[in-house]
């Protein structure tokens, strides 16, 4: 569920940024079957995740959403913190250190976050980003079932930060629902905070898929960067 919380935040990226050039060209060998693999998903997110974000915001009041998505963000803090540390990245490391100390305090376990009125800001960091700033390439684009768009760094970035996650060597972590039903309310959580937007830039997308590999791209290039700008690709004067 990982991977379908990312297609949503590229999705949502669309509104930002329009109709961008795919910064590394097509360099998708296996459009054909990723094609496949995201109307399938695409499917999935029609039947089960927007239903599911739906009945979400019907039944829960916005606190408690709220406190549902401040104790997820926390929980992604740990892995964020040895990636930010890893990419040499000290300011930042204060910053996801000093959030985790006080939300997990002060916030209740994360259920509340008063390290933003403290003005200690938030980011997310994870392996597939850390890569890329050591100068890994993405590979092949690939999009998987369940997934979205995950090429080759990324997926291994993914399965590099189970290991840098706390709640790994928890017993309960064992327990195949207690990761999944993580992953699933994230999206869920991601989904109902942006549900209109969402659905406005897919019916506006003359080619859904491109678009979404398009801003996949950008925003992961944007991420590896920590928001710098792209000095290897200014054009010339």
């Amino acid at each position: 569920m990982r991977g379908l919380s990312k297609l949503l935040v590229v999705c949502f990226g669309l509104l930002l940024a329009g109709c961008a050039t795919d910064p590394n060209g097509a360099n998708d060998p296996y459009e054909q079957t990723n094609r496949s693999v995201f109307d399938f998903d695409q499917k999935l997110d029609k039947y089960v995740i927007s239903p599911s974000a739906s009945a979400y915001v019907a039944v829960v009041p916005t606190p408690a959403r709220t406190s549902i998505h401040n104790f997820l963000l926390n929980l992604d803090l740990p892995v964020t913190f040895v990636n930010d540390v890893l990419q040499g990245e000290v300011d930042r490391a204060g910053d996801t250190l000093g959030r985790l100390a006080i939300n997990s305090t002060l916030g209740i376990g994360g259920l509340f976050d008063p390290a933003t009125d403290f003005n200690i800001p938030y980011h997310k960091e994870d392996f597939g980003q850390t890569l890329g700033t050591w100068g890994v390439g993405e590979g092949p684009y690939l999009v998987l079932p369940f997934l979205g768009p995950d090429p080759p760094r990324d997926a291994a970035g993914q399965v590099v930060d189970i290991f840098f996650d706390p709640t790994t060597y928890v017993s309960i972590r064992s327990h195949i629902w207690y990761s999944a039903g993580r992953r699933y309310m994230s999206v869920v959580d991601l989904k109902s905070r942006n549900f209109d937007t969402l659905q406005n830039i897919e019916r506006g997308s003359v080619d859904y898929y491109a678009s979404v590999r398009s801003l996949y791209r950008q925003l992961r290039n944007n991420e590896i960067r920590n928001g710098r700008p792209d000095v290897q690709n200014l054009p010339d004067l």
